[in-house]
């Protein structure tokens, strides 16, 4: 492989993790994008600390976390990619927007909004690039109590 063909794939890995939220994509596209298992870092944005989950875990997680938004929109640019042989790192920016349904939203706004970057982690398996490991990191937020008040209490 070279090096531009790999960016180029890496790039296209960064669009396919959008689309499992945005296109409501829960089985088909995890297992094109991610390694299993996954080392997930949203600490910024759910307060949640780092942590590594099965695969199987972490679809159950994106299917609760996404599947109570009416829409999403992950627009991620600006990679900077470095290849080191079978290992990669991305860094890119996100605007990542989530809309509640109007029950949810009541009066108010009824959108919350991400800005921020993603650190992640790449390796090379036989079918081809997977990220090991995902890290958001908000740099601004609007709306953050949406997030709390799309997910039904317990």
């Amino acid at each position: 492989m070279n090096a531009l063909t790999d960016r180029a794939e890496l790039i296209e890995l960064l669009s396919r993790y959008a689309d499992i939220a945005d296109l409501r994509d829960f089985t088909d596209l995890p297992g094109r994008v991610f390694t299993d298992p996954i080392a997930l870092d949203f600490e910024s944005v759910a307060g949640v600390p780092p942590m590594t989950v099965p695969l199987s875990d972490y679809l159950e997680i994106l299917r609760g976390a996404f599947g109570v938004f009416t829409a999403t929109h992950h627009a991620i640019t600006g990679h900077v990619v470095e290849i080191d042989g079978d290992r990669a790192t991305i860094h890119a920016h996100v605007r990542a927007e989530h809309w509640v349904p109007g029950e949810v939203a009541g009066d108010g706004p009824d959108r919350w909004l991400v800005v921020g970057f993603y650190d992640d982690e790449a390796v090379r398996t036989p079918d081809g690039w997977r990220l090991s490991r995902v890290r958001l990191t908000a740099a601004h937020q609007e709306n953050a109590h949406l997030a709390a008040a799309a997910v039904p209490a317990p």
